[in-house]
């Protein structure tokens, strides 16, 4: 039966955006989404210049992936150390909960990226700013702490800035710290994983997958990630993540998710570009593509391993009259079943 009473759907970018100096960021927690409760995401843009100021989440990791443009990110690890890395579409970002970092659009086009979190009580609007920070302090204790006299101190920002609007970064300040020689430049760093050069997955006439968890880029130990693209009509089959909740961006196309929740329950929605979709962690689910053109789908799981229990694979273990037994099929029927793992299976003809 289904439930109308929760919705698995939120429209992100229908909601108003906080907006000031070069930047706009739409985000959706737990307050805003009732049914994402161990996931939130924020969907930020930036123009060029424009940067998301020194700042650090004390209950969250930030994982993040770049739909469009490009940006630099700094960030400053426990032991000192800082790092620097530029990015470009279908890159991904990780920080760790608590590490202080900043976001910066650089070339020419603003840039738009989408930001998830392992906290569905996660908030943009609470998270600690070094300009909130220092103007939060005496005066005297700034003075001292930064060497600066007090009427400079005085000239500092008051409140909170957020977005700060400042000049694109000059070619110097494109050269990555973790990629100290123009010559050898990595394609894979500490907090940078490029996941659009992956080679896919690709299943024939259906679509295909890109997939980062921790085993390939090893920081993003409590997060991972997946780009799905499906066909029109194309589904990506039942399954459920046994291990993570799984939270859903909707880059491009139409698509169709149910979610199963036990007990006769599930809960059907209907997608468009820029909604947002959530599971809960062992909810049967699927997701079909219900238009015309490539469904690009932004998938982020609150867990570093990636896991998934497809029934196709599920249903091809087991032996033959277990599945007869189980659903009580004819003779013969148990031959049109899946034989293996279909993943994502095409439109039917």
């Amino acid at each position: 039966m289904e439930n109308a009473t929760l919705s698995f759907k939120y429209e992100l970018e229908n909601k108003t955006p906080r907006t000031n100096d070069g930047g706009t960021t739409r985000g959706a927690s737990v307050t805003d989404f009732p049914a994402s409760v161990g996931i939130a995401g924020v969907s930020m843009r930036l123009l060029p210049g424009s940067m998301r100021e020194l700042h650090w989440h004390a209950n969250a990791a930030e994982w993040a992936y770049v739909i469009s443009g490009t940006v630099r990110t700094t960030i400053i690890h426990p032991d000192g150390h800082s790092y620097v890395d530029n990015f470009e579409p279908g890159d991904v970002w990780y920080f760790p909960k608590g590490y202080g970092h900043s976001i910066q659009a650089t070339g020419t086009e603003e840039c738009h990226f989408i930001l998830i979190f392992d906290n569905g009580n996660f908030s943009e609007d609470h998270t600690f700013s070094a300009t909130d920070f220092v103007a939060c302090m005496p005066p005297e204790i700034v003075a001292q702490n930064l060497g600066l006299s007090l009427d400079e101190v005085a000239a500092l920002p008051q409140k909170e800035v957020y977005f700060a609007a400042g000049p694109v970064p000059d070619e110097s300040s494109f050269l990555a710290s973790s990629r100290p020689d123009e010559k050898d430049i990595m394609l894979t760093s500490m907090h940078r994983y490029p996941l659009h050069a992956q080679q896919p997955r690709i299943i024939p006439g259906g679509g295909l997958q890109r997939l980062v968890s921790s085993k390939e880029f090893p920081i993003s130990t409590t997060m991972a990630g997946s780009i799905i693209e499906l066909q029109p009509g194309a589904l990506r089959e039942m399954h459920w993540h046994p291990n993570a909740d799984e939270w859903q961006y909707y880059i491009s196309g139409q698509a169709e998710m149910s979610v199963f929740l036990a007990e006769g329950t599930v809960v059907t929605e209907q997608f468009n570009a820029g909604d947002v979709g959530y599971v809960p962690m062992g909810a049967g689910h699927y997701i079909k593509n219900t238009g015309n053109t490539v469904c690009k789908v932004l998938i982020g799981f609150n867990s570093g391993t990636y896991q998934s229990i497809d029934l196709s694979s599920w249903i091809a273990g087991n032996p033959k009259d277990v599945v007869e037994t189980n659903f009580a099929l004819k003779k013969g029927e148990i031959e049109k079943l899946p034989n293996g793992q279909l993943f994502i299976q095409p439109k039917s003809i």
